[in-house]
């Protein structure tokens, strides 16, 4: 599996079409439910991490992170209760991810459009 890459927008195109073609995305699973990270660039905000490919999402099951283990969402749930749902709950998005956690941060009903706009 290729790594992401330090081009948040090349992971972003990666994410996205990995997804559809796979029909699913990545999170991270634990006791307690799902991994999430302070947003950097606002207050008081979760950040859930998610990936285009079950290794990508298994390379954080580590240290802190062992608890977790990496869950397939299906990518027509994913579109049509999660970011939804997400968006209610104040959530952003962080879209695969590198190996320091560093990445993106979306908004999930922008991250819907660009989803929307490649499935046209």
């Amino acid at each position: 599996m290729e790594p992401v890459t330090d081009n948040f927008e090349e992971n972003l195109d990666r994410f996205v079409v990995e997804g559809i073609d796979t029909g699913c995305v990545w999170g991270l699973e634990g006791p307690e439910g799902w991994a999430l990270c302070d947003s950097e660039r606002y207050d008081n905000t979760d950040v859930m991490p998610l990936w285009s490919d079950r290794e990508l999402a298994a390379a954080h099951c580590v240290e802190e992170w062992s608890i977790y283990k990496p869950v397939a969402i299906a990518l027509e749930e994913f579109l049509e209760d999660w970011l939804p749902g997400m968006h209610d709950d104040v959530l952003l998005v962080g879209v695969n991810w590198d190996s320091e956690l560093e990445g993106e941060e979306w908004e999930p009903l922008d991250l819907l459009a660009e989803f929307e706009a490649e499935l046209g």
